[in-house]
């Protein structure tokens, strides 16, 4: 009998498996059903539309995700104007009151009532009523001058150590 060219599996296959299964029970051995692949048509077309489906949403959520932040920051502005408002509608509602119009006129105004005597003192006690950021007591043009001779003295370097001399040689810091 000539060599055989082809394997035992081979030979199966070829008779088909019912032809297989006669072999193997003949031998006493059991049948193995073929490998599928665990990849099937119905799952590839399922992971497609699942995958399509989230690259569908995702601009869409993030869109109204962006827009809810959106909306609790206009609500945030809106409650902190309408505290605002309030707040105004309580300063208009105390400066229709002329006991306070009086207050506010005589603490930062310095006003008097007629027959009254005012007193500013100047060691300095009556300036804690003063808004800060006011010059001293001094006139404004000595206020000028004092600037002029400080830009002069920047400008020369500070040549002149002790007394300064000012614009026309006038001496600056006091009249």
């Amino acid at each position: 009998m000539p060599a055989d060219r082809f394997s035992t599996a081979t030979r199966l296959r070829a008779l088909g498996t019912r032809a297989a299964e006669r072999v193997y029970r003949a031998r006493g051995r059991t049948v193995r059903a073929p490998r599928r692949s665990r990849l099937t048509g119905r799952a590839a077309v399922l992971a497609l539309v699942v995958c399509s489906l989230v690259v569908a949403l995702a601009y869409p959520m993030r869109q109204y995700v962006s827009q809810r932040t959106e909306i609790a920051e206009q609500q945030r502005q809106a409650e902190h104007a309408r505290k605002q408002v309030k707040r105004l509608r309580e300063e208009r509602a105390r400066w229709r009151d002329p006991a306070y119009v009086e207050q506010q006129a005589r603490r930062h105004l310095h006003f008097v009532r007629p027959g009254e005597t005012g007193f500013t003192l100047p060691d300095g006690t009556g300036a804690a009523h003063r808004p800060s950021g006011r010059g001293s007591d001094r006139a404004w043009y000595q206020n000028l001058w004092d600037g002029v001779d400080k830009a002069d003295r920047a400008e020369r370097g500070g040549e002149t150590a002790g007394g300064t001399a000012g614009v026309n040689g006038l001496s600056g810091g006091g009249s």
